[in-house]
């Protein structure tokens, strides 16, 4: 009987979990809640006034050309929450706010990402996770508050051309402002931008948090 149930549990393991990776679940949320809250995952729209959410993959405009969210929310860990909304007390009397394309992401997102476009240059690894699965990286932008526009950038959020890198030259002097205060406004308040998606931000820190497989429906029981 021994011998039959070490022969049957590391295929049970890999059965669940076929990238190695044993993502934290509801139940172990909440508990981690309970033993610390800056773990707690916030409801950016809930929090932050006057936050435009725009979430794409509750859509089927993105990438993948597939709904990924049945609920179109944007949640990111208590610590990553308040520096969001400092940010966007900053942004107001500039005339400008922050739009959110995403914020945590579920673990099953992730592997569909990669099992769709397996260029970890700008989908993460499901071997890894990404920091969307801890809660600590948004996709956003700048909008003007208003006439609700983005502001001009060099790119599409979601686009996997050279010219979406933080670091290509960018020619005209009103985008090249743009991207520029959105990164500088981000990196003040501890984010750092990712270096092939110039809308990205992850928060530092993230390390601390672990990767989440919970759906938004479930956050929100």
């Amino acid at each position: 009987m021994k011998v039959l149930i070490l022969l049957l549990f590391p295929i049970t393991i890999l059965a669940q979990n076929k990238y190695g990776l044993m993502p934290v679940k509801l139940e172990e949320y909440k508990q981690s809640v309970k033993a610390n809250p800056d773990n707690a995952l916030i409801n950016l729209e809930k929090v932050i006034p006057g936050v435009v959410l725009e979430i794409g993959y509750a859509t089927t405009n993105n990438f993948t050309g597939g709904k990924i969210y049945n609920l179109p929310r944007a949640y990111a860990r208590r610590p990553v929450a308040e520096a969001l909304k400092k940010i966007q007390a900053e942004l107001k009397p500039k005339g400008l706010g922050l739009k959110i394309f995403d914020g945590y992401r579920p673990y099953a997102a992730t592997v569909k990402f990669y099992e769709v476009y397996r260029d970890t240059t700008y989908v993460a690894s499901p071997y890894k996770g990404s920091r969307h699965n801890r809660g600590c990286a948004l996709d956003l932008t700048l909008v003007d508050l208003k006439t609700g526009k983005e502001l001009e950038m060099p790119t599409g959020w979601d686009s996997f051309k050279k010219e979406a890198w933080p670091s290509t030259p960018v020619a005209d002097p009103k985008i090249r402002a743009n991207r520029k205060l959105l990164i500088d406004t981000m990196e003040k308040y501890g984010f750092k931008v990712n270096s092939s998606e110039w809308w990205h931000f992850d928060f530092v820190g993230w390390q601390k948090f672990s990767v989440m497989d919970i759906d938004f429906e479930e956050l929100e029981k």
